[in-house]
């Protein structure tokens, strides 16, 4: 690394340089003698305006620039699950090793250890013949996760050896076509890794939230976005789903949330269960944290830093699942660097290319089939949550945004004051998946399944209407039909909607136990109906209380007692039938 430029002004996190030729565009450099990192976003002839990842403070013009003539770039290999990194992937465990709890600057640590050594189990033999993302070996990454060793792309030959046993990730474990290939890749961040093609995602990605399953749900390979005012949920929601979904690999992504925020998933991410597996959760996640006191230019990298490290693990075929916590902030971290940079402003201050960068980001999401000789397919999930300003969807981040995710969960401030949780609001909310997914609930469940959900969308838009003449003229004004109906509504609302995080139980429902609950509520709704038309008074429906306590229970069982639903349905329709119409 030599000097080749020197500081000619510093403005925040943008730094600018002259006398850098041979510069590219995107290269890291090394700021000053303290070597911090950075990287330079514009060019002009032989000066350069660099983003700079770390504080600035302190250093000002004539201190010098070094190049690096590499792009900013991620290590790839076995040892990233668990680990807790910083937003251009530097283990957080590493930079206090080396620097104790207060981290100066310019440590430099690699994102992999360089002295664990890994038990490496090759699946080929030599002499046989590979190309790029063929798996050559195994990896035993943590007891949930089988780390697949791959060819990297653009390469390919006939294996000159290969042999297991156990290796650090520097040391190469095969020799193809005369170059020695190690565990460890490295990747730029801007760039997707490539795949054999695109497919249309079709399963539901299942995440035990009972809003999201049923009503509006978002596929393995799909995109989904929460935005909503402050304390309504969304951080909740992203835990939830972090948590809960069944994906095989959680990549979670605190981009300039508050420091409380990312503390409380430091200290309950290793103490979480896999629901699947039993296994702590953090054997099969890896977390980014970019606190909002941390540098600004660091937020923009650390969204790229999380999907590359999600395109890697589905490329060896596995479904992985991205939260990012929450992309305004890196739209703020753009907006900073656009203005610091003198760009003309687009709307609200935000840089003209908001929408192009956004796209790029969420159009990294989706279902493919995997480089390699062997059928591998994998998918990137991504959810982003959008913070918008007093909630006003109308703002920028929130528009590009919706343009090109297809699932929205509309968080809603006033259910959040009512302690409805999650705050979904069911009637702006959509998904655009429900006909792919269509299929595989129906597989799940059973084929009324989407008969039952339309009809319980209908039931809360009717009641949103009719709640208007109730506040107008009261409930005596409606018929006996229309009140149970609003008796049906409240059930879906309280019963099904409502979810408490913090129960055992409650907290994650099987797809099957979701579509017997509803099942109930409906059989209830169409018992009562038919006992309304008959002449029974709507009095001596809201009488069952006993039922209704039943079916609000239904949350609360398990896996096991679903057979208690199914009795349940039958007694409703008996108790029901039985119900005398007054002469």
């Amino acid at each position: 690394m030599e000097k080749q430029g020197v500081i000619s002004k510093v403005s925040g996190p943008v730094v600018v340089a002259k006398g850098l030729t041979g510069a590219k565009m995107f290269e890291v450099v090394k700021v000053s003698d303290k070597k911090l990192t950075g990287e330079i976003i514009e060019l002009k002839g032989d000066t350069a305006s660099i983003q700079v990842y770390e504080e600035t403070s302190g250093i000002g013009p004539g201190e010098p620039v070094y190049l690096t003539g590499q792009p900013l770039s991620v290590e790839l290999g076995p040892g990233l699950l668990t680990n807790f990194y910083d937003g251009i992937q530097r283990p957080l465990a590493g930079l206090e090793k080396e620097a104790g709890a207060y981290i100066t600057r310019g440590i430099n640590v690699p994102g992999l250890s360089r002295e664990k050594k890994w038990k490496f189990q090759a699946t080929v033999e030599q002499g046989a013949e590979v190309k790029a993302g063929d798996v050559i070996g195994e990896v035993q990454e943590t007891t949930l996760i089988k780390h697949k060793i791959m060819i990297p792309p653009k390469m390919s030959g006939i294996v000159e050896e290969i042999k297991s046993g156990e290796f650090t990730v520097e040391e190469p474990v095969t020799k193809v076509g005369g170059k020695e290939i190690k565990m460890l890749q490295i990747w730029p961040i801007r760039q997707p890794r490539p795949v054999k093609e695109k497919l249309q995602p079709k399963e539901t990605l299942i995440t035990g939230q009972r809003v999201i399953d049923t009503f509006f749900p978002i596929t393995k390979g799909g995109t989904a976005c929460v935005p909503g005012p402050f304390g309504s949920g969304k951080t909740v929601v992203q835990h939830q789903l972090a948590k809960w979904s069944d994906a095989d690999i959680i990549i979670f992504i605190g981009c300039g949330e508050r420091g409380n925020e990312m503390t409380d998933v430091l200290t309950e991410f290793p103490e979480l269960k896999d629901p699947h597996s039993g296994e702590p959760l953090m054997k099969r996640t890896v977390l980014i944290a970019n606190t909002s006191n941390m540098p600004v230019a660091a937020r923009e990298a650390s969204v790229y830093t999380g999907i590359t490290l999600a395109e890697y693990y589905r490329d060896m075929g596995y479904k992985v699942a991205l939260m990012a916590d929450s992309t305004s902030r890196w739209a703020e971290a753009l907006r900073e660097i656009s203005g610091r940079l003198g760009e003309m402003p687009g709307e609200e201050g935000y840089p003209a290319y908001l929408g192009s960068r956004t796209a790029a980001f969420y159009e990294r999401a989706g279902k493919a089939s995997c480089l390699g000789s062997d059928e591998r397919e994998g998918s990137v999930s991504v959810v982003g949550a959008v913070s918008p300003p007093g909630g006003d969807l109308s703002e920028p981040v929130t528009q590009n945004t919706l343009r090109v995710v297809k699932v929205f969960w509309g968080l809603d401030s006033s259910l959040a004051y009512r302690r409805h949780y999650p705050a979904i609001n069911w009637l702006t909310s959509y998904s655009l998946y429900l006909e792919d997914t269509q299929n595989f609930m129906i597989k799940q469940t059973n084929e009324d399944w989407p008969k039952n959900r339309e009809e319980s969308m209908k039931i809360l838009q009717e009641e949103a209407a009719l709640q208007e003449i109730v506040r107008l003229v009261g409930l005596d004004a409606l018929s006996s039909q229309e009140q149970w109906l609003l008796e049906s509504a409240k059930s879906i609302r309280e019963d099904f909607l409502q979810q408490n995080a913090f129960d055992d139980v409650d907290a994650y429902t099987s797809i099957k136990h979701q579509y017997l609950m509803l099942k109930a509520i409906l059989t209830m709704y169409h018992e009562g109906l038919a006992a309304v038309k008959r002449g029974v008074k709507i009095e001596q429906l809201n009488a069952l209380e006993d039922l209704k306590t039943e079916i609000s229970r239904t949350k609360l069982l398990n896996d096991k007692e679903l057979n208690k639903i199914e009795d349940l349905i039958g007694k409703i329709i008996k108790t029901v039938q039985l119900l005398k119409t007054e002469e």
